[in-house]
């Protein structure tokens, strides 16, 4: 848990870029989840997860409509955000630039467009599992819930990142004063999509579940 192979790809990149800490962190997991949750969100989630086997929705899906296919608005949305997050800004970065302010608006509009995109396809995917089998309701449950415990938090770290995207830019000015506007642009992308994928987590968590669920349900049917 302490090893650094378990870091995300945005907590990776991110690190690269500020000095080593002076003492690393000895916390594991838990501990670090610990941190997250004061004494009464602790109450709350042990509750919910001894009440989850009763919460189960049963199958609400008609035979009439069209079979889910979270997977597909998955992809979807990522690569529409994915599209956006390539698109390089207008008119082009100039090496004569000195203000971060035009980056920093456009992480910003990135981060917002990734949060309304994200939270809606997350509460989508949640209503298609609760309306799945007993099993996958619990889990879509038990989401909403660290969601709701979890996501303000999230979002306050999150909004963190362009203050070391802004560290960077600084960086790069200084290294490549010639040429750093086509790295710094890389780096701008890479961080963006490392985020993005960060944040679609908890929803490719759920769609995985999904999956099997189906591929599960399909073999027992097979004769």
């Amino acid at each position: 848990m302490r090893s650094h192979f378990n870091r995300s790809a945005l907590v990776r990149q991110l690190a690269g870029w500020l000095p080593a800490p002076e003492e690393p962190s000895r916390q594991d997991f838990a501990e670090r989840l610990g941190g997250w949750l004061n004494v009464a969100d602790a109450i709350t989630l042990a509750s919910a997860h001894q009440s989850l086997p009763t919460r189960a929705t049963a199958r609400r899906k008609a035979e009439h409509q069209p079979a889910a296919d979270p997977q597909a608005d998955l992809e979807r949305v990522r690569g529409t955000l994915a599209k956006a997050i390539a698109t390089p800004p207008h008119p082009p970065t100039d090496a004569s630039d000195t203000e971060f302010a035009l980056h920093h608006q456009r992480y910003l509009d990135h981060q917002r467009r990734m949060e309304m995109a994200i939270d809606a396809l997350r509460d989508h995917v949640r209503q298609v599992l609760a309306a799945t089998s007993p099993k996958l309701a619990q889990l879509a449950a038990m989401d909403a819930m660290l969601d709701q415990m979890l996501g303000g938090r999230e979002q306050r770290v999150l909004h963190g990142v362009p203050a070391i995207v802004k560290a960077r830019f600084a960086q790069l000015r200084q290294s490549q004063p010639d040429t750093w506007p086509t790295p710094f642009e890389q780096d701008f992308q890479q961080v963006l999509m490392a985020e993005l994928d960060l944040r679609l987590q908890p929803v490719m968590g759920m769609v995985d579940a999904f999956g099997k669920e189906a591929g599960a349900s399909l073999s027992n049917r097979t004769p």
